[in-house]
């Protein structure tokens, strides 16, 4: 698995020189790794259905306990699914949407694969840390292929909206999973659900964790960056934001809902929080004119609907939401591919402007058509399959009544913005010309068919995508009766299809009088005001706070530095209740007198007025410090110390030549003067007693120690392990340090020869100035006189 990810990743990087001189080919070329993911989950299916699916861990630290976890199960499937099998799709659809050699496609290639490869890391991880950097991934790459090339406004404010509300979300969410990991006992979530934590931590975890789904599922009150990342192109809309990224909070829920089972408060917040999005971004989809616009707003609605059902526990609304998925991935990008094919023939997105375009684009429109009676759940697609799931899994009192009104209210309006899509997009309007557009290239609706083609057949072959479902449906719940089908009899669920039906129709046929009373209405809250007042009001508080702390001061600088050290350690080590044993303050007698000379050196450096005088002993507080490494066995420290102490020295005297001999001070107040030694007597004792106190908490080897001191005869031939260590094992930190020391020697040398040159060209210019000023000497009577 961890193969199948690498593998989209190594693929996108020869892609943008690719794309750039064949486009079609180079996009071709980046739908065959996920073809190939796609190939291999199938080949899986049968062990995944049965509840035996492929497990890989890949440990990279094995030591510390981490490493990449994957796992196949009917949940990953399912979203396999939509990553990998849409993502070819759409990858073979971009080939044809962008214009050969464009900037858009030599981006767009690479960032696309390279999207898919970490979003099939996503849904196959089981692991919280893997799942998380893959989580963070999918930001970072959203963030790149909204903004584009950022020569426009719109583009840079859209992908820095989308990257500071879900990269926000994710910082959460993963103190969330530390919270979750370190309450279970492990991170691996395969055993998180054989054995879930319980008590407050598991409320916290629940409670950070539900923030980071909800932004990355665009739900209220964090939905406004979805619809401002349309102005990506239609190809990356269509990927990221209805097939799969945006399906990543809901994923989370759905795949951590085993593992919060003890969380009462998860169902009640996935509810209010879902209907509320359900319905209020259903209802924004009714004004919308621009189509992307739109469809955007009808995601955000749909996310809404699957949020609510991801956080139920019951086996009816598991069923529903796995069923879900697949019916909103099949038919939104489906309309969104449609999207782009009539923006690509018209020249516009806008149905104002729209007209006749049934008659032009009859492929176009047939699969449009499908598609949109899979959003409106019409049978016999499997919108109308996974809808019929979810009014069952809500029948019943109380809370579930209102979860189902909800629902209910929330199912009207997708249909009406489902008519409203097909009625702007294809019919002819009164007064408004009918568009010349060309037919559209079969390489470019093809796609777009297979979506349509997998709406209408996971809802006639329902026991298949009962099969698909059913699994993560007895995960959360054991076996349960339901089945999904297209026909139950006459039904609550069923009269409930048809309530939201002609309800929606009626919404539909009154809404262009419906938005003329809108406009009556008082301005209500506004998520994007909202975001816009937070960032400004933080960007006032940074440069407030920057402003009084970056004044260009050093002793300003150091005191704030300081001062977080003693507030934030410092406060956590003085209110620390467990005993320090076996401490110890010194190891050999010689350390006591070396110790006395550094500090009479350091005290000595605050009362020097002379800077050379202080120069020199700070150079001895540096070379005490080389001798406590020599007496506590570290030669190789200690010569490492004393080859930065000596280059220090010489860059000082060095630059101290063209310096005043004195310091030049002002006198300064008993009020500046007395805060500055109590911070700097308290950041000396912290660091002081901290090192006593860290050095003598371990009573034994570390595990790391124990494999150094084990393996570093037999594997480097070295009886001295601490130079094992720095030779063979930690090269990497040896090579560093060597970096380190010749950059330093380059500054020296560069100041030395510097310094030479300066006195060069100070005593010409001397020269020259002497011989102007000499009377009687002009440059033409030195000339004769020469020769």
């Amino acid at each position: 698995m961890l193969a199948l990810v690498v593998a989209h990743l190594l693929v996108s990087l020869v892609l943008p020189g690719l794309a750039g001189r064949h486009t079609r080919i180079a996009f071709g070329v980046a739908a065959l790794p996920p073809a190939a993911a796609l190939a291999w989950v199938l080949s899986h299916s049968g062990a995944v259905l049965s509840g035996a699916g492929p497990v890989e861990v890949v440990n990279w630290a094995g030591t510390l306990g981490l490493g990449f976890a994957f796992r196949l199960d009917s949940l990953a499937l399912v979203m396999t699914l939509l990553v990998s099998g849409i993502g070819a799709l759409v990858l073979l659809y971009a080939g044809w949407y962008f214009e050969r050699g464009s900037d858009e496609a030599r981006r767009s290639a690479p960032l696309l694969l390279a999207f898919a490869g970490v979003m099939l890391g996503l849904v196959l991880a089981d692991d919280l840390l893997t799942l998380y950097v893959f989580w963070e991934l999918t930001t970072i790459c959203s963030f790149l292929l909204v903004g584009q090339s950022g020569l426009t406004r719109e583009s840079r404010r859209s992908s820095l909206q989308a990257l500071l509300v879900t990269a926000l979300g994710g910082l959460v969410m993963l103190l969330g999973f530390i919270v979750l990991g370190e309450a279970g006992g492990s991170y691996r979530i395969s055993e998180l659900a054989a054995n879930p934590p319980t008590g407050a931590p598991l409320s916290v975890a629940a409670g950070l964790i539900l923030i980071g789904a909800l932004t990355k599922s665009a739900q209220l009150p964090f939905h406004n960056w979805l619809p401002a990342a349309m102005v990506a192109p239609t190809p990356i809309s269509t990927y990221l934001h209805a097939a799969s990224m945006v399906k990543a909070g809901v994923f989370l829920i759905a795949r951590l809902t085993p593992v919060l089972t003890g969380v009462a408060f998860l169902p009640a917040v996935t509810a209010v929080f879902g209907i509320a999005t359900m319905i209020v971004a259903g209802w924004r989809a009714l004004r919308e004119n621009d189509l992307k616009l739109l469809l955007a707003y009808g995601t955000v609605s749909q996310l809404g609907f699957m949020t609510v059902l991801a956080g139920s526990d019951s086996y009816t609304g598991a069923l529903a939401v796995a069923t879900m998925l697949l019916a909103h991935g099949t038919f939104k990008a489906t309309l969104f591919l449609a999207t782009g094919m009539v923006d690509h023939q018209a020249g516009t997105r806008d149905i104002r402007e729209l007209s006749g375009l049934a008659g032009r684009l009859p492929w176009v429109t047939t699969v449009s058509v499908v598609a949109a009676m899979s959003m409106a759940g019409l049978p016999p697609m499997v919108g109308f399959v996974a809808k019929e799931t979810a009014f069952e899994a809500f029948l019943g009192g109380g809370a579930d009544a209102a979860v189902e009104i909800g629902l209910i209210l929330g199912s009207m309006l997708t249909v009406a913005y489902s008519a409203r899509m097909l009625w702007g997009a294809f019919a002819v309007k009164p007064g408004v010309r009918r568009n010349e557009v060309e037919p559209t290239p079969a390489a470019l609706w093809t796609p777009a068919a297979v979506t349509a083609l997998g709406s209408l057949a996971l809802g006639v072959g329902y026991p298949l995508t009962d099969a698909l479902t059913s699994g993560y449906a007895e995960r959360i719940a054991g076996h349960g009766e339901y089945h999904l089908g297209l026909w139950h009899g006459f039904n609550p669920p069923l009269a409930f299809s048809a309530l939201t039906l002609l309800g929606g129709l009626v919404l539909f046929a009154f809404n262009t009088r419906l938005n003329s009373k809108r406009e009556l209405l008082p301005v209500g809250l506004s998520a994007q005001r909202g975001y816009e007042r937070v960032m400004g009001t933080l960007e006032r508080v940074a440069v407030g706070v920057t402003g009084r702390i970056q004044v260009g001061s050093l002793p300003t600088y150091l005191a704030v530095i300081l001062l977080t050290v003693l507030v934030v350690p410092g406060a956590v080590l003085l209110l620390r209740d467990t005993p320090v044993e076996n401490l110890r303050w010194w190891d050999r007698a010689l350390q006591l007198p070396l110790a006395l000379v550094i500090l009479i050196a350091a005290a000595g450096v605050t009362r020097a007025r002379r800077r050379m005088t202080a120069v020199m002993l700070v150079g001895v507080v540096g070379y005490g410090i080389g001798g406590m490494f020599v007496l506590g066995g570290g030669p190789d420290l200690a010569l490492t110390q004393f080859l930065v102490e000596t280059l220090t020295l010489v860059a000082f005297v060095l630059v101290l030549r063209r310096l005043p001999a004195r310091f030049t001070e002002t006198e300064s107040s008993r009020g500046v003067r007395v805060p500055k030694v109590l911070l700097s007597v308290g950041g000396g004792a912290f660091v002081g007693f901290a090192s006593l106190i860290f050095s003598s908490a371990r009573d034994n080897a570390s595990e790391v120690s124990a494999q150094y001191l084990e393996n570093a005869e037999e594997g480097t031939s070295a009886t001295n392990v601490v130079n094992a260590i720095i030779v063979d094992f930690r090269a990497f930190d040896t090579v560093g340090e060597i970096s380190v020391l010749a950059v330093t020697a380059t500054g020296v040398a560069s100041l030395v020869l510097t310094a030479r040159s300066s006195r060069r060209r100070r005593h010409a210019r001397s020269r020259r100035d002497i011989a102007a000023t000499t009377p009687g000497t002009s440059s033409g009577e030195r000339g004769s006189e020469g020769s």
